[in-house]
């Protein structure tokens, strides 16, 4: 959907949680936004609508994990947000490997939750603290090396340029740094790790120190104000 969900129409986001008072504050934050509008709000996951460019998801619903109602939407397209008090590391991955898009961590805040909806409803990655820490620690034995043309595309690419402006910046064609993405994701598929979005690329090239998190400052920075 890219960036005509955020410049013609808004976005529409979902909400649950199980915590009434949870769901009155989120929205609260939500509605301080214009571009952002909340089409569902639910203590179940059973009734998500089709059509909701971003679903915000309690991983604990009733005591339960839902780790597994978390992947069946991500596998319908769903952009999900895992919003949580339990921030382990192993919760973390887990989220992370059912297909959520974005992992934000209770105590992070509106900026946070708000920066991660905007940006995922644009197909734009978006890496919160918690997230960080726990990709950048990860030990991968089956790391992949990139070059360094292939990691300053990457790099450029997440910061929310176009890749017509990657290629601009780099001197070279937009067709080279189609090509350096493409290898990219051809190693990692080779690894193991495949990483069909841009989300799941950005997530392994922390986990593999290609990239810091700190880098990648142009999604907060655009996402903060309000148009």
């Amino acid at each position: 959907m890219g960036g005509d969900v955020l410049d013609a129409r808004g976005v529409t986001v979902g909400i649950v949680d199980d915590h009434p008072v949870v769901i009155e504050g989120v929205q609260t934050w939500l509605a301080a936004d214009p571009r952002i509008r909340v089409a569902h709000v639910a203590e179940t996951v059973e009734a998500v609508p089709d059509g909701l460019d971003v679903l915000i998801l309690d991983l604990n619903l009733g005591g339960r994990l839902v780790l597994d109602e978390l992947a069946r939407l991500a596998a319908r397209a769903q952009r999900v947000i895992t919003f949580s008090q339990f921030t382990e590391r192993e919760m973390v991955l887990a989220a992370l490997e059912a297909g959520a898009c974005e992992f934000v961590a209770k105590n992070e805040g509106r900026a946070h939750l708000v920066a991660a909806v905007l940006c995922a409803a644009g197909d734009r990655p978006y890496v919160t603290p918690t997230a960080a820490g726990v990709l950048a620690s990860y030990p991968r034995p089956d790391s992949v090396a990139l070059s360094e043309r292939e990691r300053t595309a990457l790099l450029w690419w997440f910061q929310s340029m176009s890749k017509a402006s990657v290629a601009r910046r780099m001197g070279v064609s937009a067709h080279t740094v189609e090509m350096y993405i493409r290898r990219a994701r051809v190693k990692y598929a080779q690894a193991g790790r495949p990483a069909p979005t841009k989300a799941d690329m950005l997530a392994r090239a922390i986990e593999d120190g290609l990239v810091r998190a700190d880098e990648i400052t142009g999604y907060s920075s655009a996402a903060s104000a309000p148009r």
